[in-house]
């Protein structure tokens, strides 16, 4: 957490811009203000408890490389992947959820390696569990056998 101040004369309209700019850019944890009077000046000043939300994404959610799976996967893998993608973009539409929240794509290349598809073959895939499966394995199952 950071803290920033800011001092707004009545004269001095020109830093409440500055302030609004800062305000959007930065996740806001708590705003203290305190009317100031005295001979010389008179306005308002701020005080500002703050996350820098660029660094704070950053750290949470790096960014990850894009991964081109016409290049990664083979011939036939590919082919398979393509088709996981079409059946998992019509469950998503029927949920009414992103494509990503049913398989990500890193899922369905993996998906598309498998020998056979069955329950327990997408179980040993990294981050599909029982849940996953009884939502949205056994209809990706039945989908691909049609």
């Amino acid at each position: 957490m950071q803290i920033k101040l800011f001092y707004i004369g009545i004269e001095q309209m020109e830093n409440e811009n500055e302030l609004n700019k800062f305000l959007r850019s930065k996740k806001i944890i708590h705003v203290d203000s305190l009317f100031v009077s005295n001979n010389n000046y008179c306005g308002w000043m701020f005080t500002i408890q703050y996350i820098d939300t660029e660094q704070n994404i950053q750290k949470s959610f790096p960014l990850k490389e894009k991964v081109d799976y016409k290049n990664v996967l083979d011939e036939n893998t590919f082919a398979q992947f393509s088709k996981l993608r079409e059946v998992r973009k019509k469950m998503a539409q029927d949920d009414a959820v992103p494509a990503y929240a049913v398989f990500t794509n890193e899922e369905l290349a993996e998906i598309a390696k498998l020998e056979e598809l069955n329950e327990k073959a997408l179980l040993t895939i990294n981050g599909i569990g029982e849940k996953r499966i009884e939502k949205y394995g056994k209809l990706l199952i039945e989908l691909i056998k049609e």
